[in-house]
């Protein structure tokens, strides 16, 4: 584990305000084979996944698109930094199914930036921050081209997983 996961860890805050619950929730069908879970949000959960280094992944049950895994970044201290950028993992995980336009009007609407305000939201933006992280100046970019040029097939499901979804084994 790298060194900023070991410090968020570490940090005495409730961080379920950004969407990163620090929960005990069982895995899914769709939780990949070897993954780690970092956090929660809404049964939505971000995961390392062995093999991947330190990448960090949603896994959406209820997935918007055509993957129920996807990454996010390239290392935790990068989804640190996007989280500080957008101000909360909804916003990351629905990049994947949004253009430029759609993600410019979520961020800004006046719902996210009244949330972003909350002195909970500021509490855990502000400890992320007390950690060395920064935010990413790109968001919607950095996660898009992570996206575009993952290999999505590289990821390991359970039996469970084809069970449900009816989804080829490509092995």
């Amino acid at each position: 584990m790298s060194d900023e996961y070991k410090k968020f860890q570490e940090l005495k805050i409730d961080t379920s305000y950004i969407g990163l619950a620090r929960e005990k929730n069982p895995k899914y069908f769709c939780t990949p084979i070897g993954a780690t879970i970092i956090g929660w949000d809404n049964g939505i959960h971000y995961a390392f996944i062995n093999g991947f280094d330190e990448m960090v992944f949603a896994v959406n049950p209820d997935t918007c698109c055509d993957y129920y895994v996807y990454p996010l970044a390239n290392n935790f201290y990068d989804f640190l930094g996007l989280i500080l950028a957008t101000k909360n993992t909804n916003i990351l995980q629905q990049i994947i199914q949004w253009d430029k336009q759609q993600y410019l009007d979520i961020i800004t609407s006046r719902e996210e930036v009244e949330y972003a305000s909350k002195a909970e939201v500021i509490e855990a933006l502000d400890a992320i921050h007390s950690i060395g992280v920064l935010p990413i100046e790109s968001p919607f970019e950095y996660v898009k081209k992570i996206q575009s040029e993952f290999q999505y097939s590289r990821i390991v499901y359970s039996d469970e997983f084809y069970e449900i979804t009816g989804k080829e084994k490509l092995i």
